[in-house]
């Protein structure tokens, strides 16, 4: 017998969906473009204030008065490498990532994600399957669409599972929900705003 024979031999195999979190294509452009906007802010803003251009190859900074305008492009960039700061630090720790994992044969749905570093760093939560009331998918249209798979939990309300915030077809959404929900053996809920 083969290695995938023994496996549908013993029963249901355990899944795991990986979830990506912060480390996607466009946070890490949006880093790169707060961090280097910001930081020519403030080297603008100082170059008005030292009466020397700063940023080489641009516009001559030091025709700008320091007192208001150059102070607002100092405050401004602080701002938009703060912004950059936290985005890199967010990439770096991971934050939101992690994966759901579902066992029936153990009769369990895990789900692990990783948070900012502190004492509740890692967010694991563990259910019964028997406590799943149904799998619930959120469809938003418009100038930014969001598509979204929640776990629905008797007594307790919805858990995101998955944030898809990347255009994406619906239907594929919907079939990965249409999966959880027969696997899981609860009903498939939809909701469209």
């Amino acid at each position: 017998m083969e290695r995938n024979d023994l496996a549908f031999a013993s029963g249901p195999r355990v899944r795991r969906y990986i979830i990506p979190g912060c480390r996607n294509m466009s946070n890490f452009c949006w880093a790169v473009i707060t961090s280097l906007g910001g930081a020519g802010f403030i080297l603008a803003g100082l170059s008005s204030l030292v009466q020397r251009n700063l940023l080489p190859f641009t516009f001559d900074f030091r025709s700008i008065v320091f007192f208001p305008q150059g102070v607002v492009m100092v405050f401004y960039g602080t701002v938009g490498l703060l912004f950059g700061l936290y985005t890199w630090f967010t990439i770096y720790w991971q934050i939101g990532s992690g994966f759901n994992e579902i066992d029936p044969q153990g009769n369990s749905v895990r789900i692990f994600r990783w948070g900012f570093p502190g004492k509740n760093r890692r967010i694991d939560l563990a259910y019964a399957i028997s406590d799943i009331q149904s799998i619930r998918v959120d469809i938003q249209d418009g100038l930014t669409p969001k598509r979204a798979i929640y776990l629905v939990i008797k007594d307790q309300g919805p858990i995101p599972l998955l944030r898809v915030t990347v255009p994406c077809p619906v239907e594929e959404v919907e079939l990965q929900a249409a999966e959880l929900a027969r696997i899981l053996q609860v009903s498939l809920e939809m909701t469209n705003r």
